[in-house]
């Protein structure tokens, strides 16, 4: 009966695709956007430069299941929904739903008998070596984890691993590279039940700038119990003397489960021996850690036929005696100790995790005294004091641990088991998240225009290496390279060692394709039809689209009565791409990545709208690691629509990639256009490591912006007096009246600023960022506020004119994306004629009062708003996790429309096809239901904080 009811739930909560909603008896109200505004005043249908992000209308629909209407029902007595179809509490940011959380701080239970304890190596950055590792040191009532890179969250909900009962996360270095993926965990665990879980983060002093920058998008940043090590926190900069005082190693925790220290390691400087220590200076983000985990010893078995001999009865005494006391004999007149009648203990294993980053670490690495008690050419010269280590989890790049010295180092350690976990070349075919490249293989089959095969899988065999490679090395014997889920058992001491049976086993391209074969015979009929959309080319004949040797293509309304709009005219394919590297909201899951598009423009370089945790893992599965630090290279200009943890946690991690690729080459800092409110985070980050950025205000980026740019520059009034004015449009309106009108929805989302472009600073980084545009072949990009939260923007991207070959002017494509947004009429009116409209579609049509209630936009809202503004083609994205692989949406709304995946590769040439693939895409999807585990759902709400 259970099963039963399970299933109905599951059911309920998800419907799978296309499912129609149950309650069919209550009439469900359709209707289009061109009806509304026909009924609006012609006073509230302005353009894009004088328009507010005023929300549209919309009536509530049926619910899809009771599960869904219940949950709504709860949410909407906590939210204040405007009658003009959104959220205003969530818009100005005082929503009652998301007040902040008291996270309590857990406090487990200790069970210091341990049955079960073992390290386990998360996530090795096989295919993408973007990101460290992460270490789980798992016990049967605790759970420490080292290092919480982008992409942890995914990975652990694919594996599983359940990162709620985690009670610590330690960091071996305080950067984006090992600290990328906290945010969105934080976020998560902050969601967990009434009032969300605290856990303790510990790490080197510059921990607090971690905190300060999570800070500016994490409300409740309270929640994480910070416990801060090493030098004093009063500076961003601390001299190398007040770090010889932590040359002995810091105790962390010392109960009856784990004794846990930390090493500090830093720079050697070349000029140190002739410097005065107080003189040489060390920036926070250069330390390093290395963790030392000591477990108890193990008791000697009580052996009671000792006891019975030295005059023992059964009972208490023996009790006494396993506890390390002595006792008196009951029949002889002797004084009974522990080690009489106890076998003698074995010490407690020991594992050192070392991240040793640069060379100049190692320098100081090999001058750590305290090491000495571990290695094993010293204790065999003190015996008493020795601490063999039983395993070495090596965090250190492979361009430092594969040195001649590191290996001679690692000798030292005698017989212990070294594990290699840091960035290598080997096995970069192996992709990490297994069940997103196997969705990826079956698209690329499907249609490898839209779906190139992903970079890991189109590497050359000589690129990569045996996974015992470092064998050949001059290390230990005792060396393998780390894979994921490897394990390294430490109790029960019987099983200590290596323990390989949860590595998951490897899967190709080709055995993903033979079983979908298997599972869809009709799928090689699709691979030839969705072939033919490209060999049978369009053409325009009297106003009207055919397709060449094509008969079932007239079944079917997959084109435009109008044909492709002119700025299409002889497009190649070198003009521009749109890639979604991530179609997912609120938090990665299995399949879906979250918000990150990248805008292709080729020879003329890129840019990036959004940027959510893991985009560089996602840059690196579709171009491949080298071709993605090439197109991390030509970044121009990084956009973010607004502060939510989905939409930008992954920036600094580009921004620190590409100040790597970069240096020591000529090159101007990269230009991020965002809410203000971004500034926060990227000020605090920029104290752990330099990110070689020039932030601007997206306010300074809408229409009315450019035009008192604009003004200014034909103006031949004095420059000083001409920026502390207030900037009029090249109309006469006040800039400050046009965006923030009193009376509109906007005028509350945040306060006024004096002018849009109020000091040279702005003016400034407007020259850099219209002389980027002209260099990419660009005319404009303008932002323009949605109705999501406060300071959310969409943006239009224009290209410039062409000239073909016989004179005559082309206009250039127009590009609109929405970011995060109920429908407005800002929205509509920046979209009209645009070539190409990404749209969020968060929900389906059936929950439109949870639309409603978190300022977002369902399937039929989003097509309809690009519909009303005549938009050649609609990009669906930023669907909710509850639809895992495929959206549910309704046929007849998609004629020129098509669905986004991860991956996702549109050429402006392949415009045409673009909906004519969908029909194909259902067929790859008709055996998916609309969730695919229960357990893998995340927690929708948190990304909101």
């Amino acid at each position: 009966m259970s099963q039963i009811t399970t299933l109905r739930l599951l059911i309920n909560h998800s419907p799978p695709i296309f499912f129609k909603p149950r309650n069919l008896q209550l009439p469900i109200r359709r209707f289009s956007l061109r009806t509304i505004f026909s009924s609006l005043p012609k006073k509230q249908q302005t353009n894009l430069q004088s328009s507010p992000a005023t929300p549209l209308k919309f009536k509530t629909r049926n619910k899809s299941s009771l599960a869904e209407k219940n949950k709504v029902e709860e949410g909407a007595k906590m939210v204040d929904t405007d009658s003009s179809g959104f959220n205003r509490s969530r818009a100005e940011g005082r929503d009652k739903s998301d007040k902040p959380k008291k996270p309590q701080l857990k406090i487990r239970k200790l069970n210091p008998v341990n049955t079960i304890c073992y390290v386990q190596i998360l996530g090795t950055g096989m295919d993408t070596q973007d990101t460290s590792p992460s270490v789980l040191l798992f016990f049967d009532k605790q759970r420490f984890i080292f290092n919480a890179g982008e992409g942890l969250q995914r990975y652990c909900t694919e594996h599983r691993i359940k990162l709620s009962k985690i009670d610590h996360i330690f960091l071996s270095r305080v950067c984006s590279e090992t600290a990328g993926g906290l945010p969105g965990l934080l976020l998560t665990l902050a969601g967990i039940g009434e009032e969300g879980i605290c856990v303790n983060m510990w790490g080197p002093s510059n921990l607090k700038h971690l905190v300060a920058a999570m800070k500016a998008f994490i409300p409740n940043a309270a929640m994480v119990h910070t416990r801060s090590f090493g030098p004093s926190q009063d500076t961003d900069e601390m001299a190398m003397s007040d770090l010889s005082k932590f040359s002995e190693p810091i105790e962390l925790i010392n109960d009856e489960v784990i004794k846990l220290s930390a090493i500090l390691l830093r720079p050697n400087e070349d000029n140190e021996s002739t410097e005065d220590e107080s003189k040489i200076i060390i920036k926070p983000g250069d330390l390093s850690v290395i963790y030392i985990c000591e477990l108890p010893e193990i008791q000697g078995k009580f052996d009671p036929e000792k006891a019975k001999a030295l005059g023992l009865r059964a009972g208490p005494k023996y009790r006494e005696l396993q506890h390390g006391n002595s006792v008196k004999s009951d029949h002889l007149d002797i004084m009974v100790h522990p080690s009489d009648v106890m076998d003698p203990s074995i010490p407690g294993p020991i594992v050192v995790l070392v991240d040793c980053p640069t060379t100049s670490h190692f320098q100081n690495l090999l001058s750590v005294d305290s090491l000495n008690i571990h290695y094993a050419d010293c204790s065999s010269k003190f015996p008493e004091k020795a601490k063999p280590v039983n395993c070495v989890i090596h965090l250190s790049p492979s361009s430092v641990s594969s040195s001649p010295a590191y290996q001679v180092w690692m000798k030292r350690f005698g017989d212990a088991q070294h594990i290699m976990a840091g960035h290598e070349r080997k096995n970069a075919e192996i992709p990490i998240l297994k069940s997103s490249a196997r969705i990826a293989a079956r698209l690329n089959y499907l249609c490898p225009r839209f779906f190139p095969a992903p970079g890991f899988w189109s590497l050359r065999s000589t690129d990569t290496f045996s996974l015992n490679s470092n064998s050949s090395t001059q290390g230990p014997e005792s060396t393998i390279s780390a894979e994921n889920l490897l394990k390294f058992n430490l109790r029960p001491y019987a099983n200590l060692g290596l323990d390989r049976s949860s590595i998951p086993a490897s899967t190709g391209p080709t055995q993903i394709l033979d079983e979908l074969r298997a599972e869809i015979p009709e799928i090689e009929d699709a691979v030839q039809e969705v072939k033919q959309l490209w060999d049978s080319p369009e053409e325009v004949i009297g106003g009207e689209i055919s397709l060449q040797n094509n008969d079932s293509a007239i079944e079917e309304p997959w084109f435009d009565e109008l044909g492709p709009p002119s700025c299409l005219q002889n497009i190649t394919r070198e003009d521009m791409e749109i890639v979604l590297l991530g179609t997912g909201s609120s938090q990665p899951s299995k399949y879906r990545n979250v918000s990150s598009i990248y805008i292709n423009l080729f020879s003329k370089g890129s840019l990036l709208f959004d940027c959510g945790e893991g985009t560089l893992g996602q840059l690196k599965r579709r171009f491949g690691v080298e071709g993605a630090d090439d197109a991390v290279r030509k970044l121009r200009c990084i956009w973010i629509s607004h502060i939510h943890a989905d939409h930008h946690t992954g920036l600094a991690r580009i921004l620190a990639l590409r100040r790597d690729l970069l240096k020591g080459v000529p090159h101007e800092p990269l230009l991020v256009v965002g809410p203000g409110q971004l500034t926060r985070f990227l000020n605090a980050y920029q104290k752990l490591e330099e990110l070689d950025m020039q932030f601007l205000d997206c306010r300074n980026t809408t229409q009315p912006s450019w035009d008192s740019f604009e003004g200014s520059l034909n103006s031949d009034i004095d420059s000083s007096s001409s920026l502390s004015s207030s900037p009029t449009t090249n109309h006469g309106v006040n800039v400050d009246s046009t965006l923030f009108v009193k009376g509109t929805p906007m005028q509350s989302y945040w306060k006024r600023p004096s002018s849009p472009v109020g000091n040279a600073a702005s003016m400034e980084k407007l020259f850099h960022l219209k002389k980027v545009l002209q260099d990419s072949g660009l005319e404009t990009l303008i932002s323009f506020p949605v109705v999501h939260c406060p300071q959310a923007f969409g943006v239009v991207l224009q290209a410039g004119d062409r000239i073909n070959s016989i004179g005559e002017v082309i206009p250039g494509w127009k590009m609109v994306y929405s970011g995060d947004t109920r429908p407005c009429q800002a929205l509509i009116d920046a979209s009209r004629g645009a070539t190409v409209l990404i749209h969020e579609a968060t929900f389906e049509d059936a929950l439109v009062d949870e639309a409603v209630a978190r300022n977002h936009s369902t399937t039929k809202e989003a097509i309809e708003v690009g519909e009303e503004a005549g938009v050649y083609r609609i990009i669906l994205t930023h669907f909710s996790q509850r639809y895992p692989k495929i959206p549910v949406f309704e046929d007849v709304h998609m004629h020129n429309t098509c669905i986004g995946f991860d991956m996702m590769s549109i050429n402006m040439a392949d415009l045409h096809v673009l909906p004519k693939v969908l029909p194909h895409l259902k067929l790859l999807f008709k055996t998916e239901m609309g969730i695919d585990e229960s357990e893998d759902l995340l927690h929708e709400a948190v990304s909101t904080a």
